[in-house]
């Protein structure tokens, strides 16, 4: 044996019997059998695939001459004018139930005034208020007003539906009123006033029937100089020919304040103020004492 055959059987060990190699064998298939097995992860697989999708659209879009995508459009608000809040008002004021009682009581309230009064289906009136030193007064009977003109309980349920038959009732019964002012007979200015005043009675201050309040409504929104003043406390704002102004809230079609209404003797009072006075209106089965 030369040196290099010595070294070589030096540094080789002695080939293993069979059964030690067998044994090995088993051992290791066992181990490879118990151990855990590793899961693929396709969700890491496909963010992966995400991303790269979003990167390439990245560089797409900042390609020379790729067009741009255009942003999504806007919701643009709808412009509602203040003929179609009264019109809304008029629907909400057709569908109400109509109320009862024995008395229709009107209360108006200013920065300096206060009154009530109570009607009787059969013509009786009580007022309170300041000239009544706080009590409730029998001031007998009396009828409903309307500016320029009067009205009874069973007339308001007869009134027409219709605007336009409503608005030329109106006009023939304050043309045959007969009422005047210092200057003299009513003229054609003071007669389109009455008009306006007496169909803003109708949905404010008197016990007329839903659809007649509707009707009342309507025409009072058909008037071309009807200005929206948007939100305001009570509702919503309104100024009418002759500067005139009402609250309305569209969500009962009550008016909560008026500039200008109409009293239990037939004066016409003009309140103060921004919102004018405060009004309501509604049946009751009790007559304070």
């Amino acid at each position: 044996m030369n040196d290099l055959q010595t070294l070589r059987a030096a540094l080789i060990a002695d080939e293993p019997a069979q059964d030690v190699v067998d044994r090995s064998r088993h051992r290791l298939r066992n181990r490879m059998l118990a151990a855990p097995r590793r899961r693929v992860r396709p969700l890491a697989l496909g963010a992966g695939l995400v991303a790269a999708a979003a990167a390439a659209a990245v560089v797409v879009a900042t390609l020379p001459g790729t067009p741009a995508q255009a942003p999504p459009p806007q919701a643009v608000a709808p412009v509602v004018t203040g003929q179609q809040v009264l019109l809304a008002a008029a629907t909400v004021a057709e569908k109400a139930t109509a109320g009862t009682g024995k008395y229709w009581h009107i209360k108006t309230a200013t920065d300096t005034l206060v009154y009530e009064t109570w009607f009787s289906s059969d013509g009786h009136l009580w007022f309170r208020g300041e000239k009544s030193g706080g009590r409730v007064m029998s001031l007998g009977p009396a009828p409903l007003r309307l500016a320029g003109t009067t009205v009874t309980f069973e007339q308001l349920q007869a009134l027409p539906t219709d605007p336009a038959a409503l608005r030329d009732w109106l006009v023939n019964a304050i043309a045959h009123s007969g009422a005047r002012t210092s200057a003299g007979p009513y003229t054609a200015a003071d007669q389109q006033r009455e008009l306006l005043l007496s169909t803003v009675s109708l949905v404010s201050t008197l016990p007329a029937p839903p659809a007649v309040r509707a009707a009342a409504f309507r025409s009072i929104a058909a008037y071309p100089d009807v200005k929206d003043l948007g939100p305001v406390p009570g509702g919503r704002g309104f100024q009418l020919p002759g500067d005139y102004r009402l609250v309305v809230d569209p969500a009962t079609g009550r008016i909560n304040h008026t500039s200008m209404y109409v009293s239990w003797d037939g004066g016409i009072y003009v309140a103060s103020g921004p919102q004018g006075a405060q009004v309501s209106s509604e049946w009751t089965d009790t007559l304070p004492k």
